[in-house]
């Protein structure tokens, strides 16, 4: 790094604007100017225990890391348009915080975030806990391992995705996602993945009812089922299920096997539909 920007108090509009080769530690962005866009447009910057409460901060910027440092709920939009960003041991907590960017690497962070992460090309995520009503919408190309996760409406139309070692508690999620692979994680939600297509959980637990309904090639590899009741409705699935699916409903094809079904409903519509083959290991 050139040089040091250290120990200030910084209100002003677009106050490092375009700063390039700097290190920014010890500085709080906030005070009665309340000005925008403190760092827009910097290039190859490291932030170190840094606190921003004002609007903007990192928009159009490329190569940067921040290490150790807080945005406020006041600190809205933070980081939109950037190019190789790492974020490490911080607290994101501004609304729409990490939009249209590419590249983009968490660790070690505390997310709370109304409309986190939309529109994004390139994540990784790993040891972070997230709150966000509207998780990752329309964000494509993302690695995840180890996040805690609360949200209500998460993954939608996402694609080429793969999530690891992590807890999910959502309303739902995964509705018309493509190609994403969940292992060794527990998805808690109601109406699971509808509309999904090449969809695979491997060692998952799942938690909530009517999952999995109107999905194509899905497949449940050595996973266990809570709670779901009319399951993969008008869906392809190949499914290896331990313990109970609490019932299934007009599969579109394809083959469940599970321990136990506590009940299968192929109704009036059955006959649209291709044979699924459903076997209870138990009645084996």
């Amino acid at each position: 790094m050139n040089h040091k920007i250290e120990n200030l108090t910084l209100d002003a509009e677009r106050t490092l604007y375009a700063v390039q080769d700097a290190e920014i530690a010890h500085c709080l962005f906030d005070g009665p100017a309340d000005g925008e866009s403190a760092l827009k447009e910097c290039r190859r910057v490291l932030v170190k225990d840094c606190d921003f409460h004002l609007r903007y901060p990192f928009w159009h910027a490329e190569d940067t890391v921040i290490e150790d440092s807080r945005m406020t709920e006041t600190c809205r939009a933070a980081l939109w348009y950037d190019r190789n960003t790492t974020v490490k041991n911080s607290v994101l907590g501004g609304i729409k915080a990490l939009r249209e960017c590419d590249e983009s690497v968490l660790t070690g962070c505390t997310i709370e975030s109304t409309e986190f992460g939309w529109y994004c090309r390139g994540v990784k995520i790993t040891d972070c806990d997230l709150k966000a009503e509207y998780p990752f919408l329309h964000t494509c190309g993302m690695e995840i391992d180890d996040l805690r996760m609360q949200g209500k409406y998460s993954f939608q139309y996402t694609e080429n995705v793969t999530i690891r070692n992590s807890v999910l508690d959502t309303k739902d999620a995964f509705w018309h996602g493509k190609n994403i692979t969940v292992y060794d994680s527990v998805v808690k939600g109601e109406y699971l993945a509808w509309y999904s297509e090449n969809l695979r959980l491997v060692r998952c637990k799942i938690i909530g009812t009517q999952p999995f309904c109107y999905a194509k090639n899905l497949v449940l590899e050595d996973c266990e089922m809570v709670d779901c009741d009319l399951s993969f409705e008008n869906t392809t699935v190949q499914a290896t299920v331990k313990g109970e699916i609490t019932s299934v409903k007009n599969p579109a094809g394809g083959s469940i096997t599970a321990d136990r079904i506590g009940e299968i409903i192929l109704d009036e519509y059955q006959w649209k539909l291709a044979p699924c083959t459903i076997t209870e290991r138990e009645k084996a």
